[in-house]
């Protein structure tokens, strides 16, 4: 039957015999004896060219329905045998929307079409308190993650360092920035709740040369944040990324050099791993190993 289906589509042994993985031989026979058990010719076969009879036609029509309906209950019976059904919440941090996250929920969907998937923003003071309480069981956000709880997979994305300054801030006239530069100015801390790890792997409290960094109290959401940066008071240790998602007009970013790249990667809690969350996380590493062979294996990692 598959065999038959795959003929109807390709009109050529060859490409049908290197779709199934078959002989040329091997399809031949199966057409032959399909033909014999119906008790006429499926197909009209010439030496320039292979074509469907009206027969062959009308069967490929409802064959074609009648194998689209099995695959589709056998698909269905794996996904419960294994566990993909239901629903997986994906979380992400604003700041790391983009391609890497929606390629793979695309990909997942089309993967495992009996599990819904849904993604949701998690809020920037607090991106593990989703995942700790259910609402979301994977959660794509910034590295470092210093948490036993929680498991940490393959780097999604990376972005590099820049330095968000008010419009008449005097680091925003200059072309870049290095982060000794930022010793003689406020730097924004984050919101209160920010965990500790993420806030020194963003904001040090000391220079590489051993300079203390000066913190000011920052917003709870990016916008919020932004819009202290734009009034002049203080200026903020961030990544590209961000400016991808959010836009102030009285906010300029320069290259900031000095610290490590703003990576990003999945997390999800140890103790409620499930089938859903192992498929996902595998593909999401699947799919950024081809991203880092394509551009050269110029892959992101985590400082």
């Amino acid at each position: 039957m598959e065999t038959f289906l795959a003929l109807s589509e390709e009109l050529h042994f060859g490409r049908t015999a290197e779709r199934m993985r078959l002989s040329q031989s091997r399809v031949s026979q199966l057409i032959r004896a399909l033909e014999r058990r119906i008790g006429a010719p499926l197909f009209v076969r010439t030496s320039r060219r292979v074509a469907l009879t009206p027969l062959g036609e009308h069967t490929r029509r409802t064959l074609g329905a009648a194998y689209e309906s099995l695959r589709k209950s056998y698909d269905e019976a794996c996904a419960i045998a294994q566990g993909m059904v239901g629903t997986l919440r994906v979380g992400f941090l604003g700041c790391l929307n983009g391609p890497p996250l929606t390629d793979t929920v695309v990909a997942f969907g089309r993967r495992h079409p009996a599990c819904e998937t849904t993604v949701t923003e998690v809020p920037w003071r607090d991106p593990y308190g989703p995942l700790r309480s259910g609402e979301v069981d994977v959660l794509l956000t910034l590295l470092p993650v210093d948490e036993p709880d929680l498991k940490v997979g393959t780097v999604l994305v990376s972005h590099g360092r820049v330095l968000a300054a008010g419009a008449g801030h005097p680091l925003a006239r200059r072309a870049s920035v290095d982060i000794e530069d930022l010793a003689d100015w406020v730097l924004l801390d984050g919101p209160a709740e920010l965990p500790e790890a993420l806030r020194h792997g963003f904001c040090p409290p000391f220079t590489p040369r051993g300079r203390p960094l000066r913190r000011g109290k920052g917003g709870r959401t990016y916008q919020e944040a932004l819009h202290k940066v734009a009034t002049g008071e203080t200026v903020w240790t961030t990544h590209e990324g961000l400016f991808h998602a959010y836009r102030h007009p009285g906010v300029l970013h320069r290259p900031l050099s000095g610290l490590p790249p703003a990576n990003g990667a999945l997390v999800w809690r140890a103790d409620t791993e499930n089938a859903k969350v192992r498929a996902f996380t595998a593909l999401a590493a699947q799919m950024a190993s081809g991203r880092a062979s394509a551009q050269g294996g110029a892959g992101g990692r985590e400082p």
